[in-house]
């Protein structure tokens, strides 16, 4: 797959290139390692979103990125004094997908909903519990979402709820990555290539 577009939410681009130049040539690899048109129904043509989401997994876990997850604590003691529950609140936990020296990455093949909160709830928090310090959200663009297997947000939405929404003083610095499968309809260079030419 290639890099279709970037979106530097509050200085996401520039604070990880200085900081993390390493990484992002990772990423950059994992990203061009992932075929997409190997993950295709064979009936309907459309990329399977499990499969991808897959693809992704094993190409960073080979570089070392993990899972991080957390457990949360739901309060109850916001409750009416009348209301009572039996509901357990035990064994809940939020995670993000791939965590490499304090830099966060959530590759998401969902709804815009998904996107916005990443971004701007659950990277803010696993900041505050020191896990990262900066993020990286790896997003389908709107023409790659044509070929998937269900209707997802793109790219280009995300961007424009973001752009509407603005910079609150406790966003984290935050790189969008819009994905799709190829260049204009072909593919013109190998991944090694691809690589090189996303570099500058």
């Amino acid at each position: 797959m290639i890099i279709a577009g970037e979106y530097s939410f509050n200085g996401g681009k520039e604070y990880i290139k200085n900081h993390y130049s390493h990484l992002l040539t990772e990423i950059r690899e994992v990203i061009a390692a992932v075929n997409a048109s190997q993950y295709k129904n064979k009936q309907s043509e459309r990329a399977s979103l499990s499969s991808l989401n897959q693809a992704f997994k094993n190409e960073f876990k080979a570089r070392s990125w993990v899972n991080r997850r957390v457990r949360c604590e739901y309060p109850t003691q916001f409750y009416k004094p009348e209301y009572q529950t039996r509901v357990k609140m035990d064994g809940s936990f939020r995670d993000m997908d791939f965590v490499k020296e304090k830099l966060g990455i959530e590759v998401q093949f969902g709804k815009d909903s998904f996107m916005v909160c990443n971004v701007c709830a659950k990277m803010t928090i696993f900041k505050n519990l020191g896990h990262i310090d900066a993020g990286i959200e790896i997003v389908p663009v709107k023409k790659l979402v044509s070929s998937m297997s269900t209707g997802v947000s793109f790219f280009e939405q995300f961007i424009w709820d973001l752009e509407q929404r603005g910079v609150s003083n406790i966003d984290i610095p935050v790189l969008i990555i819009g994905i799709d499968d190829e260049y204009g309809g072909e593919i013109l260079a190998t991944p090694e290539e691809v690589v090189e030419l996303q570099e500058d």
